[in-house]
């Protein structure tokens, strides 16, 4: 055998073909993700809260996006005995408020309990 000559080996099917094998494989696993995802999504009760799903544009109109009781953190400063007082008070404000609703309760889902406004009262 020449030093010059290649020597040629015969690729099988898959080794041409892998490169395609992984594209679909990976089509396949987001799909199966996307299922499972979307199944989770319908059946935990999630898609009823979405208020941007088309058939609740309605009642999205009807949501207080003015909270001025919420005073945000500073995410800039020292850190020091001061402003972690300020965040344990900023953080037990809002726990107080969101363990006063009952999510066991008949309707937790009601306009009350989700603290949207009704516009005719």
């Amino acid at each position: 055998m020449n030093e010059n000559e290649a020597i040629v080996e015969e690729l099988s099917f898959w080794d041409k073909h892998r490169f395609l094998l992984m594209v679909v494989i990976a089509i396949g696993i987001a799909f199966a993700m996307t299922f499972i995802s979307m199944a989770m999504y319908t059946s935990s009760g999630t898609a009823q809260l979405d208020l941007s799903r088309p058939g609740y544009r309605s009642v999205s109109s009807q949501v207080n996006r003015d909270d001025s009781s919420f005073k945000n953190y500073s995410s800039i400063g020292p850190v020091n005995q001061e402003s972690i007082n300020e965040f344990k008070n900023l953080f037990n404000t809002q726990a107080t408020s969101i363990q006063s609703a009952d999510a066991f309760s008949g309707d937790p889902l009601s306009p009350e309990a989700l603290g949207i406004n009704d516009p005719t009262k």
